[in-house]
């Protein structure tokens, strides 16, 4: 890690390109000559209006949902483990997925001139299947839950000798993810948050923030501060990392997932046991909102912020609130909200047709319900505006 600080200060990062390869020393594998340049650098935005009504000192979002080309985190990971196959020149990109990896893996196999297959559960947001198909990939989907079909994508890298990218690729695959907390620390001028609520399905992005926040300060990006406290939250329909620990274990047994977040709808986390040991050693939380305050947390940050995101980012902001209420943050430091992927990925949650009124269009008709809701039809001034 020497090295890699000494060629960051010849070099600073600062002026490089912005985008999951602005950090190349510090992931495992070099930059494709295809180069996705257009992957990662997301936003991290101050949410002043939405700390007030949760009770924080000071609260940020870092949005992927503003992630390209694909609106998720997902594309950072495929980014790297699609990297790494066109170096090992593998035929086909492939994965098991709840909807955010499909059609990230979709658009950049089709990036690259490969083909691709993706494995999803019965389910799936329509919006997620779309975005593959609209890239090439073929969809199977298998009846069954998610963990059916992550069983069935190990034997399809087994047997194929493809590129599935959360299976014999996940080693590159989830590196992908530790960019995502060092240009959190880099957008905050070098200080690293407080406290970090990250959405859990199979615990690898968790475990990547954890370990890129130590990364960041060994290399030189991180100069102020002490590793964040990491909070875990799942759907309370299917929450086994964190009903290991409220109960205390140091295992974490499976559950049927029964919740309509579906990007987090994973029974069986493969990196549940190392992520329940990262809450502890953090310093951190688990906590499961119900489905419905999920729904509610996106329409929050929506009303309070104008970020629009999807049901996994909603329950972040639900888990956000409770963690407050129970004086997680009493401490005052910076905390951030990790948001996976943008609204229009499951915009089915919300109710239809919410705050719309039909009129004839007529500016008669227009005064005649401004009125009814008990306001003041507006009136010209005399100046026409700009």
């Amino acid at each position: 890690m020497a090295a890699v600080r000494a060629s960051l200060a010849r070099e600073p990062i600062g002026g490089r390109p912005r985008n999951v390869w602005r950090y190349r020393e510090l992931l495992p594998v070099s930059p494709p000559a295809e180069l996705a340049s257009h992957v990662g650098f997301t936003p991290l935005v101050a949410a002043p209006r939405l700390a007030a009504r949760l009770g924080i000192a000071e609260l940020w979002i870092k949005d992927e949902g503003a992630c390209h080309p694909t609106l998720s985190f997902k594309d950072r990971l495929v980014a790297v483990a699609v990297a790494r196959a066109l170096a090992m020149k593998m035929p086909v990109v492939a994965c098991s997925s709840t909807g955010n990896l499909a059609a990230a893996v979709a658009a950049r196999a089709a990036a690259c001139g490969l083909p691709a297959v993706v494995i999803v559960p019965e389910g799936v947001e329509a919006a997620k299947l779309a975005a593959v198909g609209a890239h090439g990939a073929q969809v199977v989907q298998i009846r069954g839950d998610y963990d059916r079909a992550s069983r069935l994508s190990v034997h399809v890298a087994d047997r194929y000798g493809w590129a599935v990218v959360n299976v014999n690729l996940r080693a590159f695959y989830t590196e992908g993810a530790k960019t995502i907390g060092y240009e959190i620390v880099e957008q905050r001028h070098g200080r690293l948050p407080g406290h970090v609520i990250v959405p859990v399905a199979g615990g690898g992005l968790f475990l990547k923030l954890g370990q890129s926040f130590h990364e960041a300060r060994a290399a030189g990006i991180a100069t102020a501060g002490d590793p964040p406290a990491l909070y875990a939250t799942q759907p309370e329909g299917c929450a086994p990392v964190v009903t290991a620990w409220r109960d205390g274990r140091d295992d974490v047994p499976p559950v049927r997932p029964r919740t309509m977040v579906h990007s987090l709808a994973v029974g069986d986390p493969a990196d549940g046991p190392r992520a329940l040991q990262l809450v502890r050693a953090s310093g951190g939380r688990a906590d499961a909102p119900s489905d419905e305050e999920a729904v509610a947390g996106v329409r929050l940050l929506a009303e309070t912020e104008g970020l629009f995101v999807e049901t996994a980012g909603g329950l972040v902001v639900a888990a956000a609130g409770r963690l407050a209420r129970q004086g997680a943050f009493a401490d005052g430091r910076a905390v951030v909200l990790v948001i996976t992927g943008h609204g229009m990925k499951t915009v089915e949650v919300l109710p239809a047709g919410a705050s719309i009124a039909t009129i004839d269009g007529s500016a008669e008709s227009f005064d005649t319900y401004w009125k009814e809701r008990g306001a003041t039809a507006p009136t010209r001034s005399g100046t026409a505006a700009g």
